[in-house]
């Protein structure tokens, strides 16, 4: 066993209470915890956090990413993972390992008050270990922010691509924003699952929600319309401002596809292939008087 790692295990072991009580005040401070609970909490993770603490410092290994580190790590990673999908900072994060130090180095004063060399030596030790693993906190923290962002974009996708049935046997997928090649993904994915599940025969797609089209767009949308054929349903196409159709024509893209000016005459249409009239009720006798 190191030196440094035995005097770190030794403190733990006779101040520990007395280390755990004013870590916590320094959080208190810092972190400017107000909340019972969160108190409580807080109190819960720093003395699991000492624990394991104390038993990595048993280890002869310096680097915390190996096997002797890992129960600290896990410590760790479930506070980043906590404070991450609470929406805590990620200072208010590192704040839990940071604030680790003022009490730890007045220990270490104490215990070498009268060798300023040894001091010195047990301070940057202490100090580096610290630093290492407040950086993994802010590491961890960062990867499940990244983790979460990329869920709610997930499924802020899904929501906006809804797949609408209009009437038996035809769909409509309004689309709004602009499609790249992630959207066009789930686009396409939710509109074939929609077609197998409600056997519609007729899609409309209405791009009014769809701020330009490009020749990126254009080809997204080709996509779309040829995977919804593939499954046997013929496509409609709605919405199409006069900018947009002026900028189809003039980059000369070739969608192969009926359109429409509104999602109305889109439907209408759709309901004369399907067969389908619909018919205005004669007015009732209360209305007529």
């Amino acid at each position: 066993m190191s030196e440094h790692r035995h005097v770190i295990l030794s403190l733990i072991d006779r101040h520990h209470q007395q280390l755990l009580a004013e870590w916590l005040a320094c959080q208190k401070r810092d972190a400017r915890i107000a909340d019972p609970q969160r108190e409580k909490e807080i109190a819960g993770l720093a003395g699991r956090f000492l624990d394991q603490l104390r038993r990595g410092a048993i280890a002869q290994a310096d680097d915390i990413q190996m096997a002797e580190w890992q129960p600290v790590r896990e410590v760790l990673e479930d506070l980043s993972r906590d404070r991450a999908i609470q929406g805590f900072s990620p200072s208010e994060t590192a704040i839990f390992v940071f604030s680790l130090k003022e009490p730890l180095f007045a220990l270490l004063r104490r215990e070498f008050a009268i060798d300023a060399d040894r001091l010195a030596r047990e301070t940057w030790t202490a100090s580096r270990l610290i630093d290492r693993l407040g950086l993994y906190t802010i590491e961890s923290y960062a990867r499940v922010r990244e983790e979460v962002i990329t869920r709610q974009q997930q499924e802020l996708l899904e929501l906006s691509t809804p797949v609408v049935e209009l009437w038996d046997g035809i769909l409509a997928l309004p689309l709004i924003g602009t499609l790249d090649s992630a959207r066009t993904q789930i686009v396409m994915e939710s509109l074939l699952q929609r077609i197998v599940t409600s056997g519609a025969e007729i899609a409309i797609i209405d791009i009014t929600g769809v701020p330009t089209v490009d020749t990126l767009v254009a080809q997204h949308l080709i996509k779309t319309i040829s995977a919804a054929r593939l499954m046997g349903a013929d496509c409609i196409l709605s919405g199409i401002r006069p900018q947009i159709a002026q900028t189809i024509v003039h980059l000369g893209l070739e969608l192969n596809v009926v359109s429409k000016a509104t999602m109305a005459d889109a439907l209408a249409l759709a309901l004369r292939r399907a067969n389908k009239t619909i018919i205005d009720r004669e007015p009732s006798a209360a209305t007529r008087t």
